[in-house]
């Protein structure tokens, strides 16, 4: 028997594995690469900033807003949220989200997170996409930015997680709280739907940002 086969019958397992090829498709976006490789411009840098933080700032207050919700509940966390260090970033690398109008691929994102508020157990979906992949690869490409730029910290604030020192068990301690959702069957199946489509607004918003000059 092969124990480190996933279980479906928890709900962590059944979003990594359900969601599975679109993450590898967001992670395969050439400008993942580009970052990665210390490649990326400082304009499609600034780019992606702006897209993120519409992504964020509509996500952070949908989940605020339904924060007593139970399943929102589970995984709420102020310790997360990425607003205010996404503007302390765009400050440095500039120029703001409001000298640039809002991109196709940030407002796709934003108005399928606005559409999933009305159902909340679907923002979860959104939570767990956008803050487990920013405390996992989102800590691989803070690296590599580091790197490229000979250890310089300065605008790089939104890969900085002060209140989670340990990312590993606060990862696992997160999978265990969606394992314990009371959730029916349908309810799990749209949230595993819901995960695939965050990756692949998420991988739309990384070839727009890719396309930049």
């Amino acid at each position: 028997m092969d124990t480190d086969a996933p279980d479906l019958s928890r709900l962590s397992d059944a979003l990594r594995e359900g969601s599975a090829t679109e993450h590898r498709a967001a992670e395969a976006s050439p400008f993942v690469g580009q970052l990665l490789a210390g490649r990326a411009t400082r304009s499609q840098y600034a780019g992606y900033l702006r897209r993120l933080r519409v992504v964020y700032a509509t996500l952070e207050a949908a989940v605020l807003a339904h924060r007593e919700h139970p399943a929102v509940a589970a995984v709420y966390d102020e310790d997360l949220v990425r607003t205010a260090a996404l503007d302390q970033d765009l400050a440095h690398w500039g120029p703001g989200v409001d000298d640039v109008p809002v991109s196709s691929g940030a407002r796709a994102y934003r108005d399928r997170i606005e559409a999933a508020s009305a159902t909340p157990e679907l923002l979860v979906a959104h939570h767990y996409t956008r803050y487990l992949g920013d405390l996992s690869g989102g800590r691989m490409l803070a690296h590599a930015l580091r790197a490229s730029r000979d250890g310089d910290e300065t605008g790089l604030a939104f890969y900085d997680f002060p209140e989670v020192p340990k990312p590993v068990p606060y990862k696992r301690d997160y999978r265990d709280r969606l394992d314990a959702l009371a959730l029916t069957a349908s309810q799990r199946s749209a949230l595993v739907d819901e995960v695939r489509c965050a990756f692949r607004l998420n991988r739309g918003l990384l070839d727009e940002v890719g396309a930049l000059a």
